[in-house]
């Protein structure tokens, strides 16, 4: 089950459970569009891989125990690791191999 995690990591923008806005990798990194798409070009800082947009959980249960009111978004706030330059390096490095190539 996914995090949902709260924020940006980039830019820290918050991103509520029903955004459509979010961007996560396959390790649920998660990032704004804006910071996936101009900033960081569609390659994760932390692990080099791609984004797709975060699936939204049901708000409410169309199935015994599985909704947003059962399973809470997380509250924890998370800040990417690395600077400017290092964000700015991989993203260069990267942003022209398809993600699946990566």
């Amino acid at each position: 089950m996914l995090e949902l995690r709260p924020n940006c990591e980039l830019c820290d923008k918050d991103l509520p459970p029903n955004s459509s806005e979010a961007r996560i990798c396959s390790y649920e990194c998660t990032f704004c569009a804006s910071c996936a798409d101009n900033v960081l070009h569609n390659v994760c800082p932390n692990c080099g891989g791609g984004f797709s947009a975060r699936p939204i959980r049901p708000a409410n249960p169309h199935r015994e125990g599985v909704s947003l009111e059962q399973q809470p978004a997380s509250k924890n706030r998370k800040q990417c690791p690395f600077n400017t330059a290092e964000i700015e390096e991989i993203s260069a490095t990267l942003r022209d191999i398809p993600p699946e190539a990566r």
